[in-house]
C-alpha cells in the first residue's frame, strides 16, 4: 500500500502517523508538504495527521482546508481513494465537507489528553475490518476542540446508514451521541478524534489502534 501523510504548519503527529504506516504496511509513507499541488503517483491512502495546523487560528482546521494540497486530497477522495483524518485531520475533513458535522470546543472548555475506551460500532468498513470480532478498544485522545456536533437530522442519517464508526464509552468532550469517529456515505473517508498512531506499537505498550492501519492495508 502506498500512503501519503500531509504536513501542515503546526502538524505534530505527522511523523508518528508515517512511522505507524511504514511499520504496519512495510512500505515507507511519503511526507507531502501542504503547498504541494499533487499527491505522489499511485497513492492509495492519504492521512491528515493530528496537531494544530496554522496554530488553530480562525477555527481548528479552517486554514488547512484551504491549503493547495487539499484540492488533490479532495480529488483523491472523489476517485474513491482512501482518506483518514486524525484529530486535527478530522477537523480539516469536516471543514472541506468531505465529512458531515463539525468539531467544537470540548465541554468544559478544557484540553483533554488521556486514554479513552471506545466502542467499534461498525466493523464492516475499510477502516475497522481488522478488528474482526473485537467490539471495544482503547486509544488515546489529545484535543481541545474535539466535540462532534451535527443537527438531529444529520445525526439520525449517519447513524442509520452506519457512518458512525467509533463511539466513546466514557464521553470525554461532550460529543453528540458519544461520537468519536465517522466516515462518509461512500465509505472511503473517515475522521476520528482518538490517535490510533499513538496506540499501534507494542514498544509503547499500546496496540488498540493497530487494527485501523491493518484494516486500511487490507482494503488497499
Amino acid at each position: 500500500m502506498k500512503s501519503a501523510v500531509i504536513v501542515f504548519p503546526g502538524s505534530n503527529c505527522d511523523r508518528d502517523a508515517a512511522r505507524a504506516l511504514t511499520r504496519i504496511t512495510g512500505t515507507p509513507a511519503k511526507m507531502v508538504w501542504h503547498k504541494d499541488t499533487d499527491l505522489p503517483e499511485g497513492t492509495d491512502l492519504v492521512v491528515l495527521p493530528g496537531g494544530f495546523s496554522y496554530g488553530d487560528y480562525l477555527r481548528s482546521g479552517a486554514m488547512a482546508a484551504k491549503s493547495p494540497v487539499v484540492k488533490a486530497v479532495i480529488a483523491h477522495a472523489e476517485r474513491g481513494g482512501l482518506v483518514l483524518g486524525i484529530c486535527n485531520g478530522f477537523q480539516v475533513l469536516t471543514e472541506t465537507r468531505l465529512l458531515p458535522g463539525a468539531l467544537a470546543r470540548n465541554a468544559g472548555l478544557k484540553f483533554s489528553c488521556k486514554e479513552v475506551p471506545l466502542a467499534i460500532t461498525n466493523v464492516n468498513t475499510a477502516f475497522t475490518r481488522a478488528y474482526r470480532e473485537t467490539r471495544e478498544t482503547e486509544i488515546p485522545i489529545a484535543h481541545g476542540d474535539g466535540r462532534f456536533i451535527a443537527d438531529a437530522d444529520t445525526l439520525d442519517r449517519i447513524e442509520g446508514e452506519g457512518q458512525v464508526i467509533f463511539r466513546y464509552l466514557a464521553n470525554p468532550n461532550g460529543s453528540d451521541r458519544d461520537i468519536a469517529g465517522v466516515m462518509n456515505a461512500r465509505g472511503n473517508v473517515m475522521g476520528m478524534m482518538p490517535h490510533p498512531e499513538r496506540a499501534s506499537d507494542p514498544v509503547l505498550g499500546r496496540t488498540g489502534g493497530t487494527a485501523v492501519f491493518q484494516s486500511l492495508l487490507e482494503a488497499a
